[in-house]
């Protein structure tokens, strides 16, 4: 595996004396591998993000970009801005200017860069995310899928190396969640690796490459097949069992080593099956 990028090291951190929310966790986040972050309500997947961004210090351990511990200081936060950027689960949270363009263009023109550089990352980044037509409304007029595309494409504008987006399916239908991941996958691309926490074990299973549970104030990190085949540790976390693994099981257990990772794979397996098994039937014999 290629060096991470970013890197969470024995990050220890309390909102309260004696409320721990992590005792020690680790994760590697390399570029180019899919990362989704699973665990209960409360678990510290959001503490977690916001450590590995920036936006809280750890009360001990350490966060390293490239390497390198980043610094507690105005150049080390703008050295981790530029390289790692966190979409947070509620858009209202981050959103507040009286444009979307203008909401876009924050990240860019507090980073110095001159006009014309800001307007190309602005209007690429509305490109990608289909705000281009909106780019003069208010946030706040926009429907909730809207604002989190609005809140992404921010994000983007900064031309991160991570996207770390907490709970960006949430509140999406499901053809916003498959356009989201359409996005991902074009945003992949231009270069840039999306990390993601969720509730949905099925979509990190068929998603992700690799799958880190944060339970017990620690995490523990695989693939994504090995992770969420481990009952123990799903149970821990308090998640159900992902279906495409259960399913593999099932498959091996009648004599098939298919792999199916996604309900239309299923359906086109066992369509199949079925076809195959009606050619036996009518065979003659």
């Amino acid at each position: 595996m290629t060096a991470p990028v970013l890197e969470a090291r024995g990050l220890h951190f309390a909102y309260e004396r004696g409320r721990a929310v992590l005792t020690g966790a680790d994760l590697a986040l390399p570029a180019g591998r899919r990362t989704a972050v699973l665990g209960p309500n409360g678990g510290g997947k959001t503490t977690l993000f916001r450590l590995l961004a920036g936006a809280l210090a750890p009360d001990a351990g350490e966060v390293l970009l490239d390497g390198e511990p980043v610094r507690r200081t105005r150049a080390g936060r703008t050295a981790l801005r530029s390289q790692v950027q966190l979409v947070l689960q509620d858009p209202d949270d981050q959103l507040f200017a009286a444009t979307v363009a203008q909401d876009v263009s924050f990240g860019p023109v507090n980073l110095g860069l001159d006009e014309p550089t800001v307007r190309t990352r602005v209007d690429a980044a509305l490109a990608a995310l289909d705000l281009t037509a909106v780019a003069d409304r208010p946030p706040h007029l926009l429907s909730f899928g809207q604002k989190k595309r609005v809140a992404i494409a921010g994000a983007v504008a900064m031309a991160p190396r991570l996207l770390v987006l907490d709970e960006p399916t949430a509140g999406l239908d499901p053809a916003g969640v498959e356009a989201l991941l359409v996005t991902l996958a074009e945003l992949e691309a231009g270069g840039t690796t999306p990390v993601l926490s969720t509730h949905d074990v099925d979509l990190a299973h068929r998603w992700a490459d690799d799958v880190a549970v944060v339970v017990g104030g620690r995490v523990r990190t695989g693939s994504a097949d090995a992770v969420l085949s481990d009952p123990d540790l799903l149970s821990a976390a308090r998640l159900g069992p992902a279906w495409a693994p259960a399913v593999h099981r099932l498959l091996r257990a009648a004599g098939s080593d298919a792999r199916p990772r996604s309900a239309a794979e299923l359906h086109a397996l066992l369509a199949g099956s079925t076809t195959s098994a009606s050619a036996v039937n009518r065979a003659p014999g």
